[in-house]
């Protein structure tokens, strides 16, 4: 049931025509102006990237020496490099356009009398515009229509406090981009997109770039390296070129063969690919990324804080139990007709919202409208509301009727009600032995009041009208049907699992074991954990599962201690006081049907249905993700180190053919690598360990030491193979053509192999063709017939310099290659049975 608000029936909102006539005279509601870039810009991006200005280049000098067939040759590459470029842009462009249309904020407006939901970039000047309790002002306006209205505005003035407002305030005007703190409003849209107050400020500040995240500083500190290594090297081998043929062209287009070779400019295009498509994968799976950089941290969580209500229960509040004061009665069943139980269920529907949108408050009203002899809803009309608030925290709501008569009623946590009402020491003893039976059961349990006071000086508290204790009402939400195995998963993922509620302690532990929460028994409440120094809290909130009567500071200071304690905390939340907490975290979640605007818009994560077995889900996808992206790095150096020496050792050490790679055949290596280290790798499926590991550090470095030090060792392997096969066919009398042919098809096989067994640095890669990635098979597929292309097609054969292999040549080449790779086969299944290695890579 959408909350709505009660207003005349003569405020209709704009008709469709009048929307239609307002767009084209305003705009849309957009915070900046979207200017599609120009055809050149778009090729400007491309051709600055550092592997095309090479290929540029080295065309460049190919049509000044005459060879036209070569030239043509990278002006061709040039095009197929560019299509991989502008292919995985706009598939990553794709993936990122639908996760801005599903974060596009939605709002509520009056239309023809009707309350209907939009994208909040439709609201048009004139609007009817709806600000409810946890939403955002999306528009400047001014108030029309009002119920205890206030809003936060610190994010234009600065002041942390919320200014209450009216149609009949002094200042009746809301800003886009402010806070509603409490009740409800209906305001007409004056100034819309740029001309919002925030909107002239958000022109400047949308151009400030967030911060690289530590992963991407530490991929492009190594190709900054690998860049400078790179330039180094293409100078070196000029010089030596240049020195013994004094031909400058010759030797340029030797250095840059070999600049081409060092660069690895796939490694940024794989990274800016695998954050984009995963959270694109995500999105599919129900799970709304809004920052992609927030797939790189879900892999490292280590620590979660949930809500109880809702995430861990089903959020479907049944009424189990009555205590009504009057008769000292506690009625346990679901046949409420005595009249001590209606006075009880009365007070607290009264208490309630009137249109309500908690399932508490739709009970509440649902069981009234059963029992009540007469509904006198329609007939009262709130005249004064004390929103949720205190340490524990309750509500109260004054009704009037035409006739003056008023009711006030009170609800909320039951030492609330029970500090604010007359009761006697041995009443509040007795209360609380009968909140403790509840309690034990799972219950959650809301104490009653109600208040008489004549006049309209209301106190600025509630606590201190002079309320008279009605009773208790006990509700049952019970756990999740998933949720063990959702907790069972955390626990083997290595995630820690903290409760952080608002109910009390008996409720909270019950519903805990019967979740499956591991160490449920030890609890903390706010007020306590707020009394503690910084090492006590640390410690306590370390030993500590269950957090119960937690306020806004007592989530902000659980979450920051744990960030100072080295964790990487995810916060599910979905209230208003759940903003801070959401922020503060590694990783805010949000409800996507529970959770108001505010959690919404602090999250970086929104699961749309609300189930926490997503979030099992999103980890699983962040680790399978930050796995892959090593995999594709580690493939990459390994790939590239035997690149390398072909083209440079056979020159440094002055053998018989020192260029045996031409431009034409490094660029075909770039162009078989690009796809598997972006697009192969990324579709890479989950290693089935994956899960049952420790969470990785958010500080640990992207390749350890000894990551690098076993992918420098398969391509120095790889090289020495690749350089044994040269001297092979060095030895047997073959000439430079013939040589050429062996030792590009050993680089090649290689590749397919290499990509295969870098598949997973645990399992034998027997074990991983079980896993299905049709583009892994497409790929090496179409490598292997590319490769007899070149071999056996005399016109291209004649273009690459290489001639056909015999099968004798070819199963020595195949059998090098194999051997050049697979010999780390035989160290999995070393670390598999002697050194007990479980991890998806290695650590």
């Amino acid at each position: 049931m959408e909350r709505q608000i009660n207003i005349p029936e003569s405020i209709r909102g704009l008709n469709e025509r009048e929307v239609l006539t307002a767009r084209e005279k305003w705009g849309t509601n957009e915070q900046r102006l979207v200017f599609k870039d120009k055809w050149w810009h778009f090729i400007f991006d491309i051709v600055k990237e550092p592997m095309l200005i090479l290929l540029i280049a080295v065309a460049v000098i190919y049509f000044i020496l005459g060879q036209l067939d070569e030239a043509w040759f990278m002006v061709a590459a040039l095009i197929a490099v560019s299509g991989i470029s502008i292919y995985q842009d706009r598939r990553s462009g794709k993936a990122l356009e639908a996760l801005k249309k599903l974060n596009e904020p939605l709002s509520k407006v009056l239309r023809n009398g009707h309350v209907k939901q939009i994208a909040t970039s439709e609201i048009v000047v004139g609007d009817l515009v709806i600000a409810e309790e946890g939403s955002t002002i999306n528009a400047d306006g001014i108030i029309v229509h009002s119920n205890d209205f206030s809003v936060n505005e610190s994010s234009l003035t600065g002041e942390a406090y919320s200014v209450f407002k009216s149609a009949t305030s002094e200042d009746k005007k809301v800003y886009s981009g402010t806070m509603v703190a409490s009740g409800l409003a209906l305001y007409e849209a004056k100034n819309i997109g740029t001309k919002t107050r925030i909107g002239q400020l958000g022109a400047s500040l949308a151009d400030i770039k967030e911060e690289a995240t530590p992963l991407q500083k530490q991929i492009n500190r190594f190709v900054k390296i690998m860049a400078i290594f790179g330039v180094l090297v293409f100078l070196l081998v000029w010089a030596i070129n240049f020195w013994q043929s004094r031909d400058l062209l010759d030797s340029l287009l030797k250095g840059l063969t070999l600049a081409m070779s060092i660069l690895p400019e796939e490694i940024p295009v794989a990274f800016t690919t695998f954050m984009a498509l995963g959270s694109w994968r995500l999105m599919r799976q129900g799970i709304i990324v809004k920052k992609t950089r927030t797939v790189e941290a879900l892999g490292s969580a280590t620590v979660i804080c949930t809500d109880k209500t809702g995430t861990i229960t089903e959020n479907k509040m049944s009424l189990k139990a009555i205590y009504a004061h009057s008769n000292k009665k506690l009625y346990e069943h679901e046949n409420w007709n005595e009249t001590e139980e209606i006075d009880v269920i009365e007070a607290a529907m009264w208490a309630s919202e009137p249109i309500p949108f908690d399932p508490m408050e739709k009970t509440l009203h649902r069981i009234y409208q059963k029992t009540t002899a007469t509904d006198k809803r329609r007939n009262f009309r709130m005249v004064h509301e004390y929103p949720l608030e205190g340490k524990p925290p309750m509500m109260t709501h004054v009704f009037e009727n035409a006739e003056g008569q008023r009711i006030i009623s009170a609800k909320g946590a039951p030492e609330a009600i029970m500090n604010a009402s007359d009761l006697s020491p041995g009443e509040t003893n007795e209360l609380n032995k009968i909140i403790e039976s509840l309690a034990i059961k799972g219950y959650r349990i809301l104490g009653v009041a109600t208040a008489e006071l004549d006049g309209n000086n209301f106190p600025e508290k509630q606590q201190v009208l002079p309320f008279h204790f009605k009773g208790l009402v006990a509700f049952y939400d019970p756990p999740k049907e998933n949720i063990r195995e959702v907790f069972n998963d955390f626990n083997e993922a290595g995630i820690v699992v903290k409760i952080i509620t608002g109910d009390n302690a008996l409720t909270t532990k019950a519903i805990a074991r019967q979740a499956g929460v591991p160490d449920a028994e030890k609890v903390i409440n706010g007020e306590e954990l707020m009394k503690m120094d910084e090492t006590a809290m640390t410690k306590n909130i370390h030993d500590t599962t269950v957090f119960t009567r937690m306020f806004p500071e007592a989530k902000l200071a659980i979450v920051n201690a744990l960030k100072k304690d080295n964790q990487v905390v995810a916060m599910i939340g979905d209230g208003v006081n759940d903003g801070p907490a959401l922020k503060a975290s590694h990783i805010g979640i949000a409800m996507g049907q529970k959770g108001t605007e505010i959690a919404k818009s602090a999250a970086d994560l929104i699961l749309v249905n609300d189930d926490l077995n997503k979030l099992v889900d999103a980890v699983a996808s962040g680790r399978r993700i930050y796995t892959n992206i090593k995999k594709a790095v580690q493939y990459i150096i390994s790939i590239h180190i035997p690149i390398i020496l072909t083209v440079s050792l056979p020159l440094f050490l002055g053998w018989i053919y020192p260029n045996i790679f031409t431009p034409v055949h490094v660029i075909f290596l770039e162009l078989i690598m690009g796809p598997m280290c972006s697009i192969v790798y990324e579709n890479e499926p989950m290693e089935k360990n994956t899960m049952q590991q420790p969470p990785r550090k958010m500080s640990s470095t992207f390749l350890t030491w000894k990551e690098m030090r076993i992918s420098i060792l398969q391509g120095i392997i790889i090289s020495a193979g690749v350089l044994f096969i040269y001297q092979y066919a060095v030895q047997n009398g073959a000439s430079e053509s013939l040589t050429r042919s062996m030792v590009f098809s050993t680089l090649v096989i290689a590749n397919i192999f290499l990509s295969l067994v870098n598949r997973s640095f645990y399992y034998s890669f027997i074990t991983t063709l079980k896993n299905r990635n049709a583009l892994m098979l497409l790929v090496n597929l179409l490598t292997i017939i590319l490769l007899i292309i070149i071999l056996n097609f005399p016109v291209v054969a004649d273009f690459f310099n290489v001639e056909a292999l015999n099968r004798k040549q070819l199963l020595i080449v195949t059998l090098t290659s194999a051997f050049s790779v697979l010999w780390i086969e035989a160290w999995k299944w070393w670390n598999r049975h002697f050194k007990r290695i479980n991890t998806p890579g290695y650590r």
